[in-house]
């Protein structure tokens, strides 16, 4: 890693935790921490889930005890067992809680206005832009991908999404059955592998690898939520699923794809793919690719 890049990046962190009072203990004059008062924002009306809070905000059960214990004292929160499921336990928002977060809320804005003030319009306006950009980029940061078992929820979730939305976009719908199979099985090392992508716990993209065990393999259930669309998630997938393919001695990846997909599309040819004549009798296919890996690549132009 760029040592360069990192030292900016600590110095864009130092910066950003003094300005936004991230330091103080008495974080926006309300006498608690940053923490507890994020807690506070992110219960909401409606409360959450203990397991749900954790993964959303990335925190260890024991540091989110302490500090669901310290608003519980002061009689912000409760926190009480699911109707249905003993183990699973719901933080509310009591009256007193929600007061708190309306004036936390209100105090949030004063402090977002503050940074704005001093700011001529046009400065204001690339601050804004930048920030958005710097979310987007954070966001990109925190999805984790990794090999999944086909028959896990998280991996059911996203192949329902993608026929889902294969059904809804295509101009004579989708079915599965009728397409080239990819079961759980040939998705399924060693025949093949399906990657799942989360953030904050949640599935939002996958893709999988089916091995031929000739040098070949096919790139097939490429999808994306539509939620973190744009974060170049659709690369990254296309990217990891090439290397777990190399691993595996494949020399050539082909896929397949609809001419309704445009975006897919241009994601493959902008990663090296190159169009060839249909290699099979997928029913829903109108553009067929392959690409060569490793050191059958074609040599850079």
């Amino acid at each position: 890693m760029d040592i360069g890049r990192v030292e900016r990046v600590r110095r864009f962190n130092r910066t950003v935790t003094q300005r936004i009072g991230a330091l103080d203990d008495a974080f926006l004059a309300r006498g608690r921490p940053l923490g507890q008062a994020r807690l506070l924002w992110e219960l909401g009306a409606d409360g959450s889930e203990l397991r749900a809070l954790r993964s959303r905000l990335g925190l260890d059960s024991g540091y989110l005890s302490r500090l669901l214990n310290a608003l519980r004292a002061d009689g912000l929160v409760t926190i009480e067992p699911d109707g249905t499921d003993g183990r699973v336990r719901t933080a509310r928002l009591t009256p007193a809680g929600l007061a708190e977060r309306a004036e936390l809320d209100r105090r949030s804005d004063a402090a977002a206005a503050s940074i704005l003030d001093p700011l001529d319009e046009r400065q204001r306006e690339r601050l804004v832009a930048a920030m958005d950009e710097v979310e987007r980029l954070l966001l990109a940061s925190m999805v984790a991908i990794a090999p999944t078992d086909p028959r896990h929820p998280d991996a059911r979730h996203c192949v329902r999404a993608y026929v889902a939305e294969l059904a809804a976009t295509f101009e004579h719908g989708f079915d599965p059955a009728r397409s080239i199979s990819a079961a759980d099985d040939e998705l399924t090392p060693p025949a093949g592998l399906l990657l799942v992508a989360t953030l904050h716990g949640d599935p939002v993209g996958c893709g999988a690898l089916k091995l031929r065990g000739d040098g070949t393999a096919e790139v097939k259930r490429m999808w994306v939520a539509h939620q973190v669309r744009g974060l170049g998630l659709g690369r990254r997938l296309l990217t990891e699923l090439e290397r777990h393919a190399a691993s595996h001695t494949v020399r050539l990846l082909r896929l397949e794809t609809n001419r309704a997909l445009t975006g897919a599309i241009v994601l493959y040819r902008s990663a090296g793919y190159r169009e060839v004549p249909a290699f099979n009798d997928e029913p829903f296919a109108h553009h067929w690719f392959e690409k060569r890996l490793g050191s059958d690549a074609a040599p850079s132009a």
